[in-house]
């Protein structure tokens, strides 16, 4: 990419001229200058030069989107000329939520590591509406995701599968009505809820309760909710959350039955109750997704190896 090309999109990134001057090592005026040199040639400004930060004009998002589109073609020549030079030598951006890093991620990443300690990995913890744009825009290499409109819209691949409980706190009344269906956490690290006879709940059964609950764009959420709306009823939320795990320890602390999944139970000692859910949306399958119509890197081949053994 030429000079003055690279100077355009450092302005735009940085959102003043005397930023992006000072980080290209250069002097102000010789950047307008080369800004200008384009503008003239086009014969039309680049950036309104009125706001703060610097905005572009229509003439100026055509020039970053065609600079944007050229950072992808260089990166994946890059990235096929290292496959053939090395093929432990690359770098792989993933996404996940801060439960997938939490709980799913470091078992595979610390494998991946020890395979090929050579790759580099970047980490990005965001919504997974962030990470689906991130992975739109190619942004990051991989995500992954339990959405169907999502698993249809880009290349997949099926990796685990987690299940939605009822969780409630040890003191809660809701136990001793249904102390039958009941499983301790070390039935659930057991795995015995997935056991054909194991006892289910049904929504109708737990509608009475209020629960903490996840904010929207959270998947589990959205499945809850739907649970709920499916059987004509309507959830009572004591208060929402961010954060899977948040809620899971709220739940610990006796403020509140909750939604969780079962992957997040592994203290045997915790002192919440568990049911597991008589609704198929309470099993998600998590796919590892990757950008559309684009080379996918060999040590991001690898890693999806690794990551469907799991």
């Amino acid at each position: 990419m030429s000079p003055e090309l690279t100077y355009l999109y450092t302005v735009y990134t940085e959102g003043s001229f005397s930023k992006a001057a000072e980080k290209l090592f250069i002097t102000q005026p010789a950047l307008s200058i080369a800004i200008k040199k384009i503008e003239d040639e086009i014969g039309m400004p680049l950036f309104d030069r009125k706001k703060k930060p610097l905005k572009l004009t229509d003439a100026g998002e055509i020039y970053i989107d065609a600079i944007k589109k050229m950072q992808i073609t260089e990166m994946e020549s890059r990235q096929k000329i290292n496959d053939i030079k090395n093929l432990n030598t690359g770098l792989i951006r993933l996404g996940g939520t801060n439960y997938l890093n939490s709980y799913i991620l470091p078992a595979i990443l610390m494998e991946f590591t020890k395979r090929y300690p050579n790759i580099s990995l970047q980490i990005y913890e965001r919504s997974s509406f962030e990470l689906l744009s991130m992975l739109s825009s190619q942004e990051i290499d991989l995500t992954f995701s339990c959405d169907p409109q999502a698993i249809k819209e880009f290349p997949c691949y099926e990796i685990f599968d987690d299940h939605i409980l009822f969780a409630v706190p040890d003191s809660d009344q809701f136990n001793r009505v249904h102390e039958d269906k009941a499983l301790t956490a070390s039935d659930i690290i057991n795995r015995k809820h997935l056991e054909p006879d194991c006892r289910k709940i049904t929504i109708e059964e737990v509608s009475e309760e209020e629960i903490i609950l996840l904010r929207k764009g959270n998947n589990l959420q959205e499945r809850v909710l739907e649970m709920y709306k499916k059987s004509g009823l309507k959830a009572k939320v004591k208060f929402d959350l961010n954060q899977l795990v948040t809620a899971y320890h709220m739940a610990e602390a006796g403020l509140g039955a909750t939604f969780t999944s079962d992957r997040v139970v592994t203290n045997e000692n915790s002192s919440l109750k568990f049911y597991a859910l008589a609704d198929p949306l309470a099993k998600r399958t998590f796919n590892l997704l990757l950008p559309k119509n684009t080379y996918t890197p060999i040590a991001v081949q690898r890693f999806i190896e690794l990551s469907k053994r799991k």
